[in-house]
């Protein structure tokens, strides 16, 4: 599978892996924490508070690359950045891992940890990767490169959310895969440091220019205005809300936590914006190709992180999980199901999975339903990503050789119109289930992770790739961050949308609005891919002998070979 790629990649490749192990495996589970009953280790908050929180979270674990990116680039260098950021992840989920009954102290710590440690070393493992393609030998693999990088953060994100069913399960509580997380974090970190000598050639801080301004003038200029526009989206609305003799607090986005975040962000939109206005010549140009993608790929971000509220939120209680006799044996000595029991005639049918299942296919009292637990439906994903990525770096490499194959933009475009027609899937789903009254078949969820996971593999990694190739040298991590920042402001709105699930009257509602979403932004980008082609073909070129062997290796035995390998990985 590395054959042709530097030696730096699989160690990359392995340190991602972990550390998306524990991200996902928290990920995976955190609403299904928030909103479970404390007798269950949860915190038994509502649907629309846990939906606001993990919003909030997975905004700013996104957010914090920016910082990451930026110390790393001017003071610290990648791979001092990278174990410091992996440390205090792992300090973070072990943190999470404390028992508790409420969002205590100890609780928004952990999340601050996490927040900052993704944010140390998401951006700048990124940046590494695409370092190893600076040597032309390998410039003309960095997209393949990318993708297999992609698809070793979900071979952990895949195997992670049986873990976490397993311990959850076995020890009824959600501190031990929170446990469990911080461990496979810290297995990253020491995998990273016995590699360094692969990846030391990458880790070249490049000199500033004149016009750059000092580390310490950028985050006051950013994050001073950040945290004033926060304050007023947290604190100046509820007031304007009184002023007004609002009797319901007054909010723009829905709470409090979404006004301060989406306020916040201004400023940071704004450097980015600024990098452009005073750049001039050749990084003008590669500014002005790489920001309007990353306004774009927003709604990607925005439709694609409801897996972990609005999608989990349907595998809980629209979805039929019972297994079936022949297999509830095995799988229940593998701890990878939960036990419903049938509620009393009094209990809040709401708030089981009995709400939309008749009558007729209840349990006796003292027998449970055996359910698969919810979050292993967050390993389709994955599963897909591990599965796919060989075939789709095949076909573009099989377009290549024709001399066929999309820009990256142009992938970035295909990406988006995919998801646009995953969202489609979903609302097949709340039609066929009469809007929810009835249970899913499982294959609704799992065709809309197939169809929205292709859309990913032409984005996602494409998009890193993308960066790692326009940016000015000197900006790379900055713009990796102001990828991440895309990601981020995404997220946010993943949590908002998620949270209006239920305001619909018929739940269609929420897939349509993402469905138009994606759609409108594959037009626009399709809209700018002729300049977008135009800078990537002047300031990417691949040496015209590199290229040549590049093809050359693809349409050798050795490449069927690699193919292979990819498939068995």
């Amino acid at each position: 599978m590395f054959k042709n790629h530097p030696r730096g990649l699989p160690v990359l490749f392995f340190t991602e892996m972990w550390e998306r192990f524990g991200f996902y495996l928290m990920l995976g589970i955190f609403l299904l924490y928030l909103t479970a009953t404390p007798d269950k280790g949860g915190l038994s908050l509502e649907y629309t508070t846990a939906s606001d929180i993990f919003g909030t979270y997975i905004a700013l674990v996104y957010l914090t690359p920016f910082i990451g990116g930026l110390l790393a680039d001017r003071i610290f260098g990648y791979r001092k950045t990278i174990m410091v950021g992996g440390i205090l992840m792992g300090l973070g989920y072990l943190a999470l891992g404390i028992p508790r009954t409420g969002a205590d102290v100890t609780f928004w710590l952990a999340l601050v940890l996490i927040m900052l440690g993704n944010g140390l070393f998401k951006p700048n493992i990124s940046t590494l990767v695409g370092n190893l393609y600076n040597d032309p030998h390998y410039a003309a693999h960095k997209d393949s490169g990318f993708n297999i990088f992609y698809m070793g953060i979900n071979i952990g994100a895949f195997v992670c959310n049986f873990v976490a069913a397993f311990l959850r399960n076995k020890f009824g509580t959600f501190s031990v895969p929170f446990i469990a997380a911080g461990v496979g974090m810290f297995i990253g970190v020491i995998w990273f440091a016995l590699g360094q000598k692969h990846t030391v050639s990458a880790d070249v801080i490049k000199p500033a220019k004149p016009e750059d301004e000092p580390v310490s003038k950028i985050l006051l200029k950013v994050f001073g205005p950040a945290l004033a526009f926060g304050l007023v989206g947290w604190f100046g609305i509820p007031f304007l809300g009184r002023l007004m003799h609002s009797e319901k607090i007054l909010t723009i986005f829905g709470s409090t936590s979404s006004d301060a975040f989406l306020f916040a962000c201004i400023p940071v939109v704004f450097f980015y914006a600024s990098l452009w206005f005073r750049s001039q010549g050749e990084d003008r140009e590669r500014l002005g190709a790489l920001l309007p993608i990353f306004a774009v790929v927003i709604v990607f971000w925005a439709i694609f992180h409801q897996n972990g509220a609005a999608l989990t939120v349907w595998a809980r209680d629209y979805t039929n999980r019972e297994i079936p006799t022949a297999l509830a044996g095995a799988a229940g000595h593998l701890k990878l199901v939960e036990e419903s029991y049938a509620p009393s005639s009094d209990a809040n049918l709401a708030e089981t999975y009995f709400h939309n299942l008749p009558r007729n296919q209840w349990p006796k009292e003292t027998v449970p339903l055996r359910l698969v637990s919810t979050e292993l439906f967050q390993s389709v994903n994955p599963f897909f990503v591990v599965f796919l990525t060989p075939l789709v770096v095949g076909v573009f490499a099989f377009l290549r050789r024709r001399g066929k194959e999309p820009s990256t933009p142009g992938k970035i475009a295909l990406g988006l119109f995919i998801t646009a027609l995953s969202t489609l899937v979903m609302t097949g789903a709340t039609f066929a289930t009469h809007n929810g009254a009835e249970k899913a078949s499982a294959l609704w969820l799992i065709a809309t992770y197939g169809i929205i996971t292709t859309g990913e593999l032409c984005l996602s990694p494409m998009g890193l790739s993308l960066v790692s190739k326009v940016s000015p040298p000197r900006l790379t991590a900055v713009l990796t961050g102001g990828w991440f920042l895309s990601t981020s402001i995404g997220n946010k709105l993943s949590g908002i949308l998620s949270g209006l699930m239920g305001s619909f009257e018929h739940k269609s509602g929420i897939f349509l609005i993402n469905f138009a979403g994606a759609l409108t932004a594959t037009v626009l980008i399709v809209l700018m891919l002729p300049r977008l082609k135009k800078v990537l073909e002047k300031y990417t070129a691949i040496p015209a002998e590199a290229a040549a062997e590049a093809v050359q290796a693809e349409a050798s035995p050795a490449a069927d070979a690699e193919s292979k390998a990819s498939k068995d990985a």
